[in-house]
């Protein structure tokens, strides 16, 4: 029979039970005892749920209290030698090494004080998704052992509650690949056959507590891979094929194309594939995957929203049954992390849009239904959900709600002249330093300001009708009044309004834009205890109205210094929502492009000198392999372009990423051809810069200086120590001082004295170097 198996489940909670509990742990308002509490009851929950869908196979191992590559650096022993303070009396991790690795190590951390304060390790982003992963630190003498029991302890449970379980852990070689060789260099793939015995441990003990089957998740094979990278692949499975237990592969995210052959002929049990990335795989496995292997095909969205069709998933698995029969395995492309909980508890969702769509809870069900498609395809619960499939789909393709011609006929009325600047950067410049009249690393924040209980509880008064929208306005504009005060105070050059009244920098604006649909518990664990609700892209997209022009206006008039209009580009607008399937990422972006394109104007008019467009996931949209690129690039480059382009040269685009790797796509940045672009630079200690030893990158740049994810506070030395880097690649004159990241999350008092402390290091810059 087909078996109906799940990758992984979204471990947040359906009303964000684990994010609350966190934070609480944090604070000391919670103890560990509790917070260890809240976590059995959300895996038994979570179990439950997918067993009452008809999941045969349920994953263990994909909790994780922070982020599930550092729940793996925590069991093989890979913990920096700076939080060797931050352990038990045997040197072992406790619940707080993990803490402070994630967030850094100081009294305001991991409940309690334990040592002196040391940085977080670096955050960065999971493949191309807009989930971040604590990158694992190695060294050359690296030694790994077995020091975290989680894994273990999971299984326990839940084969105690009588769930037949599927262990996950993440590959050798991917381990190896997400981390990064810090001190001497070296390569990391000399670490392999040390790392390789500690696999070979777990496998151990997962067989001894009676598991039949794990996941090993290598979805590395995916990229474009170095051939040592490929041979490491065949030494690493042959060397553990003699371990017990049957082992599935599990790859997703993309096609296997050139890694097919190494993939297929790997001494384990089972191969998982992607084919909602990349179904037109399907063919080459079927040939050339051996039959006694188990084959599981990924045909269920885990990335998206939208239900599956059913009719055209199961093509895909008639035609791998004919080969594979019971050998064949109904699974989610990849982890249903990336997915809200359910869909059930949506009560305000219009019934046609709601009957779209399907949340965690949901594709499961999927799954099952498409297993029990093959092995009973006559019973009535299938019968049933393809005929509800059939309706849905072709409700989707017939609603007036999706196209609209005015729409349509502006994206195809785009000319090249649309996404020029009037003139080149180094004209423009002049112009907008005589018209700002900024010192020499001038100083700014990224935009948003810390989001206090009082601005949440008026949100959602006024959501809620309790609240009247004037005593709304008033109470933001209050907060504005706050942030432009204290900035003042603290002598910020350019200023923000601080975002008071924004409740995400996607779902603000996207609220605002006809074509877009909003979930009211569609939650996504993004990191950590950061969640974010992505809006759904239902139709065609506009700006009915300005979004943010009055906003502005009221910052601007409370100060005579330069107040930056604050937008979110048209790649994070999509990246960052659940997008439309029927119409290309390309087709969106430049709709998006527009919208925001017309708020630039309308800022620029009112006044505004300066317009921060944050791209933060132009990174995170590349694709996994290099072949298409280009092709994302180009549309990626000119639909940030299309958005800036319609100013005059004296008005300053500056734009914000963060929290990706932008080395090797700096060119494409520099393509944007933003005034002055702001980067995530701390946790990495400036790695970034490494790039302008080969590219001369030909604008104005803000490197951050410190690390808003993490409550410490650095000083002003730790903060020149980074800038004085910063200053042998770039030079001096167009150099910004800024945080790496909005500070919505951070708390007031700690804000303001990271603060002082920048603006510190920016007048002593100024003595030495201007």
């Amino acid at each position: 029979m087909a078996l109906a198996h799940n990758l992984g489940f979204p471990r947040i909670g359906a009303d964000r039970e684990l994010k609350k509990a966190l934070e609480a742990y944090w604070k000391g308002d919670l103890d560990q005892a509790a917070l260890q509490s809240v976590g059995r009851e959300l895996r038994a929950a979570h179990w439950q749920l997918q067993k009452d869908a008809g999941i045969d196979l349920l994953p263990v191992g994909d909790f994780a209290w922070y982020d599930q590559v550092l729940t793996h650096s925590l069991t093989f022993g890979v913990i920096p030698e700076r939080f060797a303070g931050v352990t038990n009396e045997k040197g072992l991790p406790i619940l707080d090494t993990l803490f402070a690795m994630a967030r850094g190590a100081s009294s305001a951390c991991c409940g309690g004080n334990h040592g002196t304060a040391q940085y977080a390790q670096e955050l960065t982003k999971w493949f191309d998704t807009n989930y971040h992963y604590l990158v694992p630190e190695f060294t050359r003498d690296q030694h790994f052992k077995l020091s975290w029991e989680q894994l273990f302890e999971e299984v326990d449970e839940a084969t105690a509650l009588g769930y037949t379980v599927k262990p996950v852990i993440i590959g050798p070689l991917t381990y190896l690949w997400l981390g990064k060789a810090k001190g001497d260099s070296f390569d990391k793939l000399e670490l392999l056959d040390r790392l390789l015995p500690i696999y070979g441990e777990i496998l151990g003990r997962l067989a001894g507590q009676g598991v039949e089957w794990v996941q090993i998740d290598e979805p590395i094979l995916s990229l474009d891979l170095p051939q040592d990278w490929k041979n490491a692949f065949e030494r690493a499975y042959h060397s553990l094929q003699y371990s017990p237990l049957k082992k599935l592969i599990a790859t997703y995210f993309g096609g296997l194309e050139d890694n097919l052959g190494l993939a297929v002929a790997l001494p384990v049990a089972g191969l998982h594939v992607d084919l909602v990335r990349a179904p037109e795989q399907l063919p080459a496995l079927l040939d050339r995957l051996p039959t006694y292997k188990v084959l599981s095909l990924g045909v269920v969205n885990g990335r998206n929203v939208w239900r599956c069709d059913l009719e055209a998933a199961r093509e895909g698995l008639l035609e791998a049954q004919l080969r594979f029969a019971d050998n064949l395995w109904v699974a989610g492309s990849c982890s249903l992390l990336h997915s809200p909980v359910d869909l059930e508890r949506e009560d305000q969702l219009d019934a046609e849009l709601k009957s779209w769509l399907a949340f965690a809870k949901q594709k499961c069900n999927e799954i099952s239904i498409l297993s029990t498609a093959l092995n009973d395809p006559q019973a009535e619960r299938v019968q049933t959900a393809f005929a509800e499939s059939r309706a849905v789909q072709l409700s989707r393709q017939q609603s007036p709600r999706i196209h609209k011609p005015e729409v349509q006929a502006r994206v195809a009325a785009i000319t090249p002249a649309d996404s020029q600047r009037q003139s080149a950067f180094a004209e423009r410049i002049d112009l907008q330093r005589a018209r700002l009249n900024l010192p020499a690393f001038p100083t700014t924040t990224i935009g948003s300001f810390p989001q206090t209980a009082s601005i949440r509880l008026a949100r959602q008064s006024w959501k809620q009708g309790k609240l009247s929208a004037n005593d709304y306005h008033d109470a933001m504009r209050a907060e504005i009044r706050h942030a432009v005060n204290t900035q003042e105070l603290l002598g910020l050059d350019v200023l923000v309004h601080g975002e008071a009244e924004r409740n995400d920098m996607v779902e603000y604006f996207a609220e605002q834009l006809d074509g877009y649909a909003f979930s009211r518990f569609g939650w996504v664990q993004s990191y950590g205890s950061r969640c974010v609700k992505p809006a759904v892209i239902v139709g065609d997209l506009s700006r009915p109205q300005a979004m943010t022009v009055d906003w502005i206006e009221y910052a601007q008039s409370l100060t005579d210094k330069v107040m930056k209009g604050m937008l979110t580009g048209p790649v994070t607008m999509l990246m960052w929502s659940f997008p439309r399937e029927d119409v290309s990422r390309k087709v969106q972006a430049r709709q998006l492009a527009l919208a925001i394109r017309d708020e630039v104007v309308d800022l620029e008019s009112a006044g505004i000198k300066i317009v921060q467009i944050d791209e933060a996931a132009f990174r995170e949209g590349l694709p996994l392999r290099r072949a298409q690129w280009t092709e994302y690039l180009d549309w990626a480059v000119e639909a940030f372009r299309l958005c800036a382009s319609g100013v005059r040269d004296e008005t300053q685009i500056h734009t914000h990423m963060c929290y990706s790797e932008f080395n090797e796509v700096i060119a494409s940045i520099a393509a944007m051809d933003a005034d002055v672009i702001t980067v995530e630079t701390s946790r990495s200690d400036m790695e970034l810069l490494e790039a302008f030893k080969a590219f001369d990158y030909p604008n104005d740049i803000g490197p951050g200086v410190y690390d808003i994810h993490s409550p410490r506070v650095p000083d002003k030395a730790e903060m020149m120590t980074l800038m004085n880097k910063a200053v042998q690649r770039i030079p001096a004159e167009r150099l910004w001082v800024n945080p790496d990241c909005g500070l919505k999350t951070r708390a007031r008092p700690e804000t303001e004295a990271a603060l002082v402390n920048m603006v510190a290091a920016a007048r002593q810059l100024r003595a030495e170097l201007a």
